[in-house]
């Protein structure tokens, strides 16, 4: 039912509006290239098989642009924080309440923490460029010791986040730079565009299906905008703008990457490799400057673990604040004034996702956001601009709805080529969100406990 009288929040919310075309632009990069590319080539190259690997950066480019478009339209019309949590609370309040958002804080307990797993576990990977031969138990231990040092690090006031973001944007370039320009300074064309024979045979798409996967691992953070669109200038250019921008930028540098790699080594070589940057370095400049980079990268997988849950810990806590998600963690330390509940929480599932292998864990953190983020956000867009026609949309999807509809088939395309015991895992973790959700509606006497609540927060604002 409609509540005229609740309080309707506004769209400035205090945030000073300095963002433009250009910082968001580095914002979404920064993120989207953190340790990826550097654990991921040797992945994307065993999953397609050969030098063709590259179609697998250029799918994932083609859906992270479509679904940006997506982003782009819904985070224009409503850019406040919190990306997915606002569309959906938007979208999906008429009929089902707050249940689409708080299966997406649900979702986001687990794929947060996935995704730092992924930083941690890259680390590791590197780390053993200096300690070769390094068994199970001590691999894990040293995963364990690193997420439990992040988390420490982290309990406490942090004032210094917008330095240790610029240092990783910097590190991370000069990585990326300097491990291409070594690849580039001794290229073997043979190595790089050879292509084994029937390289477009039945089991194309099969290694097409897993490059996706991976593919989109890679360019996640493009979307990153969306997140602090109270802090950007001119939302309805900013937003687009950064968002398309960032993805063509992004898929120049791996497809250079990729290709630079590649012409290294053998193309099987590169998909055995654990540290595949040290590997091209230490070829084309020796082992010192291997051994500098390699550094330079492990620096930046745990830096980027830290910044990860830093943020990651605020999503739950802000949601739990507006009533939407469960109550225990909107508590904050009593004395340094942070989200504890959430943080721990996110730290001890990131220690979990470490005894995982890589590419299951960026199998599950895919499977578990794609029905309740990727699927759930299209269908909110479409919803919207039937709910909300007068909705302000300083952006309208270019093409509509054939972005949606590109979208739509390449997220069902990568969750039906996630492994089965991603599926299977995903699928108990939403059922165990509903049941959760059903637990708190009926404590909170929310839908489908009581009659929805509209609040239409960004309808008629300026």
């Amino acid at each position: 039912m409609q509540d005229s009288s609740a309080p309707q929040p506004v769209r400035d919310n205090g945030f000073h509006r300095s963002i433009g075309l250009f910082s968001g632009t580095a914002i979404n990069m920064t993120q989207m290239c953190g340790i990826g590319p550097f654990i991921t080539i040797p992945i994307m190259v065993a999953a397609m098989g050969g030098p063709q690997a590259v179609i697998g950066w250029i799918a994932g480019a083609i859906l992270a642009m479509a679904d940006g478009l997506v982003w782009a339209e819904l985070g224009a019309a409503m850019p406040g924080s919190g990306g997915t949590y606002v569309y959906l609370r938007e979208a999906f309040q008429y009929r089902t309440g707050k249940l689409m958002p708080f299966l997406f804080i649900w979702t986001m307990l687990l794929a947060i923490p996935l995704l730092m797993s992924t930083g941690i576990i890259g680390m590791v990977e590197y780390l053993e460029f200096f300690f070769p031969g390094l068994g199970w138990w001590p691999v894990h231990l040293i995963g364990l010791v690193a997420t439990g040092l992040v988390t420490w690090m982290l309990y406490r006031r942090i004032e210094s986040v917008r330095a240790i973001t610029i240092a990783l944007w910097v590190i991370m370039l000069v990585s990326v730079i300097g491990v291409a320009a070594a690849g580039f300074s001794h290229f073997n064309a043979s190595y790089a565009f050879t292509y084994p024979a029937g390289m477009f045979g039945g089991k194309f798409f099969m290694g097409l299906g897993a490059g996706l996967v991976i593919g989109i691992y890679d360019y996640l953070g493009y979307n990153t905008t969306a997140y602090i669109g109270d802090e950007l200038r001119n939302p309805g250019r900013t937003m687009p703008g950064s968002i398309i921008v960032s993805v063509i930028a992004m898929m120049v540098v791996y497809l250079a990457l990729n290709i630079s790699v590649l012409g290294v080594a053998p193309w099987q070589e590169i998909a055995q490799s654990k540290s595949v940057a040290s590997l091209v370095v230490e070829r084309s400049w020796g082992h010192l400057a291997a051994a500098v980079m390699t550094l330079l990268i492990i620096v930046t997988a745990f830096a980027s673990v830290f910044t990860g849950l830093l943020g990651g810990s605020r999503v739950p806590f802000q949601a739990a604040q507006d009533k939407v998600f469960l109550s225990v963690f909107s508590r904050l330390h009593a004395r340094h004034g942070f989200p504890h509940v959430a943080l721990l929480t996110m730290g001890v599932a990131t220690a979990i996702g470490t005894f995982f292998d890589l590419t299951e864990v960026i199998n599950m953190l895919l499977a578990a956001t794609v029905i309740v983020q990727s699927v759930a956000q299209i269908a909110a867009l479409v919803v919207l601009r039937k709910r909300q026609p007068t909705l302000e949309r300083p952006y309208k999807q270019w093409l509509y709805p054939v972005p949606c509809a590109i979208a739509l088939l390449g997220w069902i395309y990568v969750y039906v080529s996630a492994s089965t015991l991603s599926l299977i895992l995903s699928g108990v973790w939403i059922f165990a969100g509903l049941v959760v959700f059903a637990i708190w509606a009926r404590a909170n006497r929310s839908w489908p406990f009581a009659p929805v609540e509209v609040h239409e927060a960004y309808l008629g604002k300026p």
